[in-house]
């Protein structure tokens, strides 16, 4: 790989002794590593673990997802080893019960849905994109995902000082340069430069001023960046640290992780070298905002403009296994959402654009209850409340192109379709054919008429789970 000379003169300051094996290290092959959803899946892969994370595993060779069901329903998520240090940094800060946590720069959902499993069910994720596009794509994995105590918002980071002092975790993973990303994306080599890296720190800086007032103070701040750029990376830690009062946080590190420890002017900061880890460039800095804690005073909504009727509760409660929900009534449909977040829930809609929230439950048309696809998804279906098929796998990938199934079954209505035990999402049984309810937008594009292939059902065969 050809690097940019500016960055290779930089890193070589950088690393001294230490630059050689990290050029060298771009020749090595690229690790590729999945983050089980433990809610979902109980097992224990024979997989080499990823060791500052207990649900992330490094796979030995790519397979090809797209033909595996599993990560359609949300049972892992594909991410770069480095970025899931983030565990271990949402651990050591001994976050209180019923926490608010917002991830800002959030799409496409890796560390989202990694916090939406540290997180207990009395904390709140706020997980936020600023592009629509890439807030819809964050959405979708975080239904897959299928926790209720989430929101999904598009917002620009200065929204969120409508909220103000309203979160005890931020996690701002800054869009930026992307030196980290040279030897597994070449057209971040192509699309790096100096002025671009500059800007980049400087738009850094704006998303942290625009989104502090809404972290209380004692609250804690998790920085993070995919490239090596110290302007972009120490350079404003310490910015911050001028900006605003702010104590330091320290992290327990085992040598046999391979993080270098740095300092940006009394500040602890941790970076992922290439060639002391297995896995891709990164850094992190964690920071508490100081202050008096004190009291927030939110204000106290008169009423709950979202709640669902009597009737309707009585019809949805039997599908949930959680009693801590409550039931609400949004956009047309009904959701799911923890009662006592609820209050949360309505500051984040008068303040913020919603993309979704919660579980969806379904619509009601004609007294009927048509199940959402993501209830199918979610942690919180109680699944003996509807008739389940198991289907092949030849039948799952057909059903998640979309395309019309004809499973063996007698009970009419909705039938929750399983692979391996684990939900897919709905069919209708109206005696003479199924009628599919997985989502347009959700479905496999690519060709799976030459599934029988070889070569396909190898990869099916190797699958690591």
């Amino acid at each position: 790989m050809i690097l940019p000379e500016i960055f290779i003169r930089r890193m070589a300051k950088i690393l001294d002794q230490e630059f050689n094996a990290f050029e060298h290290s771009f020749d090595n092959e690229i690790a590729t590593t999945i983050r089980i959803n433990s809610s979902k899946y109980k097992d224990i892969p024979a997989l080499s673990p990823v060791a500052y994370c207990a649900t992330g595993y490094y796979i030995p060779k790519r397979p090809l997802f797209t033909i595996d069901p599993f990560i359609h329903a949300g049972v892992y998520y594909v991410q770069e080893p480095s970025s899931m240090f983030l565990e271990q940094a949402v651990r050591q800060i001994n976050l209180p019960p019923g926490s608010k946590v917002l991830d800002l720069c959030a799409s496409p959902g890796g560390k989202s849905t990694h916090l939406a499993s540290l997180l207990s069910e009395q904390c709140l994720l706020v997980s936020n994109d600023v592009i629509r596009t890439r807030s819809q794509i964050l959405s979708e994995n975080l239904k897959k995902w299928g926790n209720p105590n989430v929101i999904v918002t598009n917002s620009d980071p200065h929204d969120f000082q409508r909220v103000p002092r309203f979160f005890d975790l931020i996690v701002v993973d800054a869009p930026c340069s992307g030196e980290g990303l040279f030897r597994r994306d070449s057209n971040a080599v192509l699309e790096w430069s100096p002025d671009n890296a500059q800007l980049c720190a400087q738009r850094q800086q704006r998303i942290l001023a625009d989104v502090w007032p809404s972290l209380k103070e004692g609250g804690t701040l998790i920085y993070s960046t995919c490239t090596f750029n110290p302007a972009e990376n120490e350079e404003n830690i310490q910015w911050l640290s001028e900006f605003a009062e702010i104590e330091p946080i320290n992290l327990k590190l085992d040598d046999s992780w391979g993080v270098t420890l740095t300092d940006a002017a009394g500040f602890p900061c941790y970076r992922f070298y290439p060639h002391k880890v297995t896995g891709e460039g990164f850094f992190m800095a964690v920071v508490r905002k100081g202050g008096s804690a004190g009291q927030v005073h939110q204000r106290k909504n008169k009423d709950n403009p979202l709640l669902a009727t009597k009737g309707e509760k009585e019809s949805a409660k039997p599908l949930l296994i959680a009693e801590s929900l409550d039931i609400l009534r949004f956009e047309d449909s009904l959701l799911a959402f923890p009662a006592q977040l609820v209050a949360e829930l309505l500051q984040i809609k008068n303040n913020l654009r919603i993309v979704h929230a919660g579980v969806k439950i379904g619509e009601i048309k004609q007294k009927d209850l048509l199940p959402a696809h993501e209830l199918a998804l979610s942690t919180i279906l109680n699944r003996f409340q509807f008739p389940e098929i198991e289907l092949t796998i030849e039948e799952a990938l057909t059903y998640l192109k979309r395309d019309d199934i004809n499973p063996t079954s007698t009970n009419k209505g909705w039938n929750l379709v399983t692979y391996r035990k684990i939900p897919l999402g709905w069919v209708k049984n109206l005696g003479n054919r199924f009628n599919s309810a997985f989502p347009k937008e959700w479905r496999i594009r690519m060709s799976i008429t030459d599934f029988k292939d070889e070569r396909l059902r190898e990869e099916m065969i190797n699958f690591p789970l």
